[in-house]
């Protein structure tokens, strides 16, 4: 597998306020801090990389963002050094999440029925079997070499890529490609020049849906669902539609899921109190469970202007891109009280992990099943456990944020084969 050496070609930052770079390394390693002294000094910070962009850091500003379609336009999520085609919009090139009305409500509607509560607890078995497998795997590591195990690589980013593959069909071993495909697009946007077409994202998903179509696609999957769901008129999607869609499934329900699995499992490797407390009481693990998606949400969504316009006082023009950070909304003192602090019984706790506005995740039953399911297991083998060495712990760039390197290790129990 390649592309998995984090690896920058940006220059170094001087001053996150007016040269932010949320694809650096010192931005993964340090964004909390970062969002807590711009909140406190330039609420709206600027950058001329990528063509001119925004980073709006207040809860309120982020909110007017997401709700107003009207100025912002979803046709680009992804921050790069150019912007999808004009002549793209409304449908965008992944929609749902990429259309704007009112191409967006029907793309979102027919994505409902896949992914209702009622359907997605229909893989709670599929999961909770994933991640015992996956725990067998540990402890059969830890019982050959130690004490210490990476629970981002052999855990975390394995549980959403499995469960993903099974509801589009597609082949689990093909996990290393899936994680290659995200590296490149979510956490070096951009960087890589010289990529063998044969072996791009668009590519490999362009031969499993011409493989679908030459078989039949009369599976229960999800691609097979999107080759033969009609819209309101009683028209077959496009084969833009399908694509863009299967490339949305596939990329933002891993690596989101596999980010808040992983940081959840950082927190608690450094918070007995609060591993004792998900032990001791079963019923603090709902609130546990919104707590860590309020304190550790994974995503950073971004928008394009779509006129000349302005967010907390500042002149944005039209096709600068803006990164709404759902993360540091939910630790925005104006929005949650002890915002910085993590309590593991939060009752109130409307957080904007999954986003705001018509956008908001469609896919949120599911990351609530997966996070649960994952945690639930890990601690029901593994309740004691810490970091091995913090200073190895490595946190992904880009828009989404989770531990990609994890070492831990589990105390106070013997290990058997």
């Amino acid at each position: 597998m390649t592309d998995t050496v984090p690896e920058t070609k940006r220059q170094p930052v001087e001053d996150w306020a007016t040269d932010f770079d949320h694809t650096h390394p010192d931005y993964a390693a340090n964004a909390p801090e970062i969002w807590d002294d711009l909140r406190e000094r330039c609420p709206v910070a600027h950058t001329e990389r990528f063509g001119g962009a925004w980073l709006p850091t207040k809860a309120a500003d982020v909110r007017a963002i997401a709700e107003d379609t009207d100025r912002f336009s979803s046709r680009g999520i992804i921050i790069n050094d150019f912007r999808p085609e004009l002549d793209i919009a409304p449908r965008g090139y992944a929609p749902p999440i990429t259309s704007d009305p009112p191409f967006h409500q029907e793309a979102r509607r027919l994505l409902l029925p896949p992914f209702s509560p009622k359907k997605i607890a229909e893989w709670e078995p599929m999961a909770r079997a994933c991640c015992q497998e996956l725990l067998d795997e540990v402890e059969a590591e830890l019982t050959a070499g130690g004490d210490v195990v990476d629970a981002a690589t052999a855990y975390a980013q394995d549980i959403p890529v499995r469960v993903i593959a099974a509801m589009l069909g597609l082949p689990a071993e093909d996990g290393d490609k899936f994680r290659m495909f995200i590296h490149r697009i979510l956490e070096t946007p951009g960087q890589h020049e010289d990529i063998d077409p044969g072996e791009t994202l668009v590519a490999y998903l362009s031969e499993k849906i011409r493989e679908r179509r030459e078989t039949g696609a009369d599976g229960d999957d999800l691609i097979s669902y999107l080759l033969t769901v009609e819209d309101p008129d009683g028209n077959h999607l496009s084969d833009e539609h399908v694509f863009g869609t299967i490339a949305l499934l596939l990329i933002a329900g891993i690596d989101t899921t596999w980010s808040a699995i992983g940081a959840s499992l950082w927190h608690l490797a450094q918070h007995p109190e609060d591993r004792r407390r998900w032990v001791e009481d079963p019923d603090v693990r709902l609130f546990a469970i919104e707590e860590f998606l309020r304190f550790y949400a994974p995503v950073t969504m971004a928008r394009l202007a779509a006129e000349d316009t302005e967010v907390g006082g500042c002149p944005v023009k039209k096709e600068d891109w803006l990164l709404l950070s759902f993360p540091s909304y939910n630790r925005d003192p104006e929005a949650f009280e002890q915002a910085d602090e993590f309590v593991i019984d939060r009752a109130r706790n409307r957080h904007s992990a999954f986003g705001l506005g018509i956008h908001r995740c469609l896919g949120s039953n599911l990351a609530r099943l997966e996070l649960t399911v994952a945690i639930e297991e890990w601690m029901e083998r593994f309740p004691d456990f810490e970091l091995a060495d913090p200073g190895t712990v490595r946190w992904s760039t880009g828009q989404v944020r989770g531990p990609r390197c994890l070492p831990v290790r589990v105390l106070g129990q013997e290990v058997s084969a």
